[in-house]
């Protein structure tokens, strides 16, 4: 059996941008757990970028590939999961996880987030065009309640990236 079986999993939750990956890589090694990126899992099944899955077949096809990731890992206990941002609006999937896990939402404001990904905005399709505050403001607006329902808040915008995943860290050795 492995060592992580009883434990449950960290469900990183957040808008793009967050910090959810670079936070979940880092938690995932300090802790010797497995880390799951939900966006780099799909791209390597579908052999193509999140924007390219986008454009070929739409956001409809991705969110259900994402929800099949998801039953997939409903079983899964141990693990530190890094979700796209859009993954929370699919109650079915939440149910699926939190179970076995708890939800921890790394929240950022829209700008913030914009600010963190510069040039990075291609790889998030729903982002892309020259109106990206606008865009994300409005997603935000749409799953900030969803975000908040989270296990755990933390506020990205006021604490050093070193501080975050050490909260992220010590939330997760207080659930043993």
């Amino acid at each position: 059996m492995n060592q992580f079986s009883t434990q449950l999993n960290l469900i990183l939750v957040g808008l793009p941008g967050a910090g959810k990956t670079t936070v979940g890589r880092a938690v995932a090694k300090q802790l010797h757990r497995p880390f799951i990126d939900f966006d780099t899992e799909i791209e390597h099944r579908e052999h193509a970028t999140i924007a390219e899955i986008f454009v070929r077949k739409g956001e409809a096809y991705f969110r259900g590939v994402e929800q099949s990731l998801t039953k997939e890992l409903a079983g899964t206990r141990g693990s530190v999961m890094s979700t796209g941002g859009g993954w929370v609006t699919n109650q079915e999937s939440v149910e699926l996880l939190r179970p076995g896990g708890r939800m921890i939402y790394l929240r950022v404001s829209p700008g913030t987030a914009l600010a963190r990904m510069a040039g990075g905005r291609g790889r998030r399709p729903l982002l892309e065009g020259s109106d990206g505050i606008t865009k994300l403001m409005s997603l935000y607006e749409v799953r900030r309640p969803l975000y908040e329902a989270a296990d755990l808040v933390i506020d990205t915008e006021v604490i050093e990236k070193t501080e975050v995943i050490a909260q992220v860290r010590d939330y997760a050795l207080s659930l043993k």
